[in-house]
């Protein structure tokens, strides 16, 4: 995995330190479009893993029946 491609765990913490930042404010008008982008971003990584993930449990739950 690169940086680019984070792992579910890796994006949704970096996700929550984007918005921390977002809510603290005192950033400017360039800087919180660019954490806007960037939690966007990783808001959907973090649901392809989610997808991706029940997608394999509902294959192995069906392989079960």
């Amino acid at each position: 995995m690169s940086d680019e491609d984070p792992s579910y765990e890796v994006a949704r913490e970096e996700l929550i330190e984007v918005v921390r930042t977002l809510e603290a404010g005192g950033t400017t008008l360039e800087e919180s479009l660019a954490l806007w982008e960037r939690g966007e971003k990783l808001a959907k990584i973090c649901q392809t893993r989610l997808d991706g993930a029940r997608e394999r449990l509902d294959a192995a739950v069906a392989e079960e029946d």
